[in-house]
């Protein structure tokens, strides 16, 4: 199965700071806050949440420039945030200003 697409829209709410990897990438982690109403078995719901997200090389770059604050839509796919860890992160591969 090699299905793995995710689209959220939502308010950049931090940046880390640019790193780069020990090959040389450049790295980024930010945090994304989402706030909208979503229909869910017939009934509105009104979600809100953070959701942790990284980018690396040129789109890495990208991210960093960015002021916090910004909306924005992003895609991408989902990983786990490290091979001890179970908690998911968005490794962004497009990002539109919104």
């Amino acid at each position: 199965m090699s299905c793995n697409e995710t689209a959220i829209c939502g308010k950049i709410v931090e940046i880390g700071a640019l790193r780069y990897t020990p090959a040389g990438i450049a790295v980024t982690e930010f945090k994304i806050s989402h706030v909208s109403h979503q229909i869910e078995a017939g009934k509105p719901r009104q979600i809100e949440c953070e959701i942790a997200a990284v980018a690396l090389g040129q789109m890495a770059e990208t991210i960093s420039g960015i002021r916090t604050g910004s909306a924005v839509k992003l895609a991408g796919f989902l990983a786990r945030k490290s091979r001890m860890s179970m908690q998911l992160v968005l490794h962004v591969s497009n990002i539109d200003s919104i």
